[in-house]
């Protein structure tokens, strides 16, 4: 039987073109005006995952990785 892909993280990764796995980090909703503008500047682009989650992440998402 197919393993379904997980639609919560479906939605929230991205894969680039060289088929890194990108999330968007964290603390950008609210409570904006406390933290330093070096800070909003930082989490404006996406993290990439980190190897070890990787493998779990395209397992979930039903990319072909091993």
């Amino acid at each position: 039987m197919k393993q379904k892909t997980k639609s919560a993280l479906k939605k929230r990764i991205k894969v680039t073109g060289s088929g890194k796995i990108m999330l968007q980090k964290a603390a950008r909703n609210h409570l904006l005006s406390s933290k330093s503008k070096r800070q909003k500047k930082a989490n404006r682009l996406g993290q990439e995952v980190s190897k070890g989650a990787a493998k779990n992440f395209a397992r979930m998402a039903g990319l072909s990785r091993s």
